[in-house]
């Protein structure tokens, strides 16, 4: 039995009531990933609230994974992706310009601030792997494929460090790249030929002999700046903070 459940809390609509009602519901009674749920009649009749609400308000634990449905065990609790409702609202044609700009910039904080899990991380194997992608990218020079080295080299230093919310993070930021690269293409590429007359362009292939040859501090400022196009971009485009 459930118990007592009462729906106490304020909130805007009778779904959000539900949903925190259910949520102060596991926390009391100490389930844990993996634990069954009673089914949807006896959580409605302990709430008090009809099912159609109930089921609105366990939808929402389902889209970030919270709640899966397994055959023949019914609703189990589950541990949801930290990110997954990031995913879903992670939209640059949805954003205003401040909001690409604070995750650009949260990018740069993070690829800098990762670089000691990198190092302290690292293999040969994974070596061998940001070789190949390397390589890949001399193979196929400046064409529309190089975004996609691009990624996969930055996604394999995500991967190294051996944190999963790191890694995944890759995949939520990399809409809002595309957006910023394809959107202003006119503003980087001009930057992007300066710096690589002045021989101030830092590539993956020199990152990577960073990391070959275990040079922490130098690849800690290398990497930034190899990021140095949105810094820039940042500097000239971004509204002073008050």
């Amino acid at each position: 039995m459930l118990g007592t459940l009462k729906i106490n809390k304020p909130q805007t609509t009778l779904v959000d009531q539900v949903e925190e009602s259910l949520i102060d519901y596991f926390k009391e009674q100490g389930l844990r990933p993996g634990s069954s749920i009673p089914p949807e009649a006896e959580l409605a009749s302990a709430l008090g609230v009809a099912r159609t609400v109930l089921r609105e308000a366990l939808s929402r634990f389902k889209m970030t994974g919270m709640i899966e449905s397994r055959t023949k065990r019914g609703m189990i609790l589950s541990e949801p992706s930290i990110l997954r409702g990031m995913k879903r609202c992670v939209n640059p044609l949805l954003m205003n310009r401040e909001t690409v700009f604070d995750l650009l910039e949260f990018r740069i904080a993070l690829e800098i601030g990762i670089s000691g899990y990198i190092f302290a991380n690292i293999t040969a194997d994974d070596i061998g792997e940001l070789e190949q992608i390397v390589e890949m990218e001399e193979l196929i020079g400046d064409n529309r494929y190089t975004p996609m080295s691009e990624v996969h080299f930055h996604a394999k230093l995500y991967e190294i460090t051996g944190n999963a919310i790191v890694s995944e993070f890759q995949e939520v930021i990399h809409p809002v790249m595309d957006f910023v690269k394809d959107n202003f293409r006119d503003f980087f590429e001009p930057i992007q030929r300066e710096l690589a007359q002045k021989g101030e362009l830092t590539t993956h292939k020199r990152l990577l002999e960073l990391v070959r040859s275990g040079d922490e501090e130098g690849y800690r400022r290398a990497i930034a700046d190899h990021l140095q196009l949105y810094t820039i971009y940042l500097n000239k485009n971004r509204k002073p903070r008050k």
